[in-house]
């Protein structure tokens, strides 16, 4: 699925029962890498509370933010296909397919890209944008998918990385020829 582009990529899910824990992928591995007996469990504060190895702390703060409001699971992925399309300066998910319709209306575009999240005003600054949307398509950045379990967040990453790959050779050519500076 092309999700192995690198190791920043992050996936977390609230600890059932709890409202301020959440499981989160240690920084350093790769997605087909991960098991649920390495997860990190994490407080709202990101410390380790259970599980070996660091986070990432770009991984922490977003999330961190937008589990503040409720939401279950966070997958942020920056597969080639996302990344590309997310440095045009035109990166709307058109709802041009059935199965892209179940994203209308449901997707908040962030055209400012203020670097490496670090801290939790960048984090509360993309929960702005999101607005309670379920999906965030961040310029110069990658795509934050939401849902209510793991399963519904999985379904619409998968989903929206197989609407995005339809326009792999369209992405390449805006990618390469009109790139946002």
């Amino acid at each position: 699925m092309d999700l192995n582009e690198g190791i920043c990529n992050h996936l977390t899910v609230m600890v059932p029962g709890t409202s301020d824990r959440f499981l989160c992928v240690p920084y350093g591995l790769l997605w087909d890498e991960v098991t649920a007996s390495n997860l990190l469990m994490l407080d709202e504060s990101g410390n380790v509370l259970e599980g070996e190895g660091e986070i990432d702390a770009t991984a922490f703060f977003i999330h961190a933010a937008i589990h503040a409001t409720g939401v279950v699971c966070v997958l942020h992925t920056h597969t080639p296909n996302v990344t590309a399309l997310c440095c045009t300066e035109d990166f709307t998910l058109h709802m041009c397919h059935q199965n892209s319709l179940r994203f209308a209306g449901d997707v908040a575009y962030d055209p400012t890209f203020n670097g490496l999240v670090l801290d939790r005003e960048e984090g509360d600054r993309l929960v702005k944008v999101m607005n309670g949307k379920r999906v965030l398509m961040h310029a110069n950045h990658g795509v934050i998918i939401c849902g209510d379990s793991v399963a519904e967040a999985f379904d619409d990453l998968y989903l929206s990385l197989i609407h995005i790959r339809r326009f792999r050779r369209r992405l390449r050519c805006r990618s390469r020829w009109s790139t946002k500076h």
